[in-house]
């Protein structure tokens, strides 16, 4: 097997910049539940899991097993030109975990696939040109996604003019609160910045649908106070505006139960989910009410590899590990553990500001001391950095990358919880 510095030689010379100039490149050969190991065989604990896909851990068994026993009958049939067992499997299942009556599904590749087909399907069905989105949003890359996008100004730069008929108002970042207020006299400005919006800048009959991410993801992880969510639920049940929930992240067990709007109690009429969905392989959804997608006809939208049958028998055996081992049940508990830890922890440092977080998605954000919540991505970094020097692989987010994602896989079994806390802690604490 070639060296670490071979592997990496080869990528730079032939893969763009764009997709593998990222941190920290780290050369693997293979990965187990929350291990990676590296082709000169370091072993790293992985605390991104992927980047919130790997929930049941890496190349866990049975959906290895699944995905092989595909492989052997059917790699690709376009969908509707063929049909095939283990996505019709995967759609009749998914019922069980939604909330609120979802139960028919478009599948697609990507969490970007997702978001764009959630836009298409609620301005086909309102017959509405607007669409509204929340500041410091992460959606995708394609551009109808990036034109909702809103974490980082480069994902937008250069790529004008945009889809139209977008509008954005501030997200509820309670840290940083958007209005100037504090938690102690908040009266949901956020929500009534929402109103006003619609008063003075668009009408609401203008308006398809609004997006959101229940809690920010590249945003920061900024968890909202619950009366955020469901104001935006009587916003446009009032002025029949469709609600998408952007789940891309937060799904499938990752904020405590199997979606985030389980957790804050708002439903979604529709909810774009991805990621963790088939444990790696590619493949994402738009979810909503037979009802809702039944006006959706054929030849509106479509996809070539959307569906793949791989895919959707890995993702059925995903669903099923997740179900036996009560990983959203697991992932509330163990989370919960690990916050009280990570509170603690910021409690004796000084450039910790914040810690929040819902179940196994968990965020720290750094601040400069004494200069009122200013971010310090430098810190962040240098923490991520001795992170790793440790053999703890965290990431980034945030506008300024001053916001570490500690979002471990939901099977990460407690002694491997304590490793990587007892790591972080010392990389903070470190002079």
């Amino acid at each position: 097997m070639n060296s670490s510095a071979d592997l990496l030689a080869r990528m730079k010379r032939h893969l763009a910049p764009s997709l593998a100039r990222d941190w920290p490149n780290l050369p693997v050969a293979e990965a187990r539940g929350s291990e990676l190991v590296t082709v000169d065989g370091q072993r790293y604990l992985d605390f991104t899991s992927g980047m919130a896909v790997t929930n049941v851990g890496h190349n866990h068994p049975e959906v290895v097993s699944a995905a092989r026993r595909q492989l052997g009958q059917l790699i690709h049939g376009a969908v509707g030109v063929v049909v095939f067992e283990s996505l019709v499997n995967l759609a009749e299942q998914l019922p069980g975990i939604m909330p609120g009556g979802k139960d028919m599904f478009f599948f697609a590749v990507s969490g970007s696939d997702a978001v764009e087909g959630s836009l298409k399907l609620a301005r086909h069905v309102t017959g509405r040109p607007g669409i509204l989105a929340f500041t410091g949003g992460f959606h995708g890359r394609t551009l109808g996604a990036v034109a909702i996008t809103t974490s980082k100004p480069k994902y937008r730069a250069r790529y004008e003019p945009l889809m139209s008929g977008v509008y954005l108002a501030p997200f509820a970042y309670c840290y940083r609160c958007p209005y100037y207020q504090e938690p102690a006299r908040c009266s949901l400005e956020c929500v009534e910045g929402v109103k006003r919006l619609l008063r003075q800048v668009v009408l609401p009959s203008e308006i398809a649908a609004m997006v959101v991410e229940p809690i920010l993801g590249e945003g920061g992880y900024v968890v909202p106070p619950h009366g955020f969510l469901a104001g935006l639920r009587e916003i446009c049940d009032e002025h029949g505006i469709l609600l998408i929930f952007d789940e891309i992240q937060t799904g499938f067990g990752r904020t405590g139960d199997w979606f985030a709007s389980q957790t804050f109690g708002v439903t979604p009429d529709i909810l774009a989910v991805a990621k963790s969905i088939a444990s790696g392989f590619p493949l994402s959804a738009v979810c909503a009410s037979r009802e809702l997608m039944d006006r959706w006809p054929p030849g509106a939208h479509g996809t070539t590899f959307g569906g793949n049958a791989v895919a959707a028998a890995a993702a059925v055996a995903t669903l099923a590990v997740m179900q036996r081992e009560r990983l959203p049940q697991r992932a509330g508990e163990v989370g919960g553990r690990a916050l009280q830890r990570l509170r603690a922890l910021a409690a004796r440092s000084e450039f910790i500001g914040d810690v929040r977080g819902a179940g196994l998605m968990i965020g720290l954000e750094f601040v400069e001391p004494g200069r009122d919540r200013h971010p310090n991505g430098a810190c962040a970094w240098k923490v991520r950095k001795r992170c790793l020097e440790q053999g703890l692989l965290l990431y980034g987010c945030g506008l300024e990358e001053h916001v570490i994602r500690f979002i471990p896989p939901l099977t990460v079994s407690e002694s491997e919880l304590d490793q990587g806390l007892d790591i972080l802690e010392r990389a903070v604490l470190a002079p």
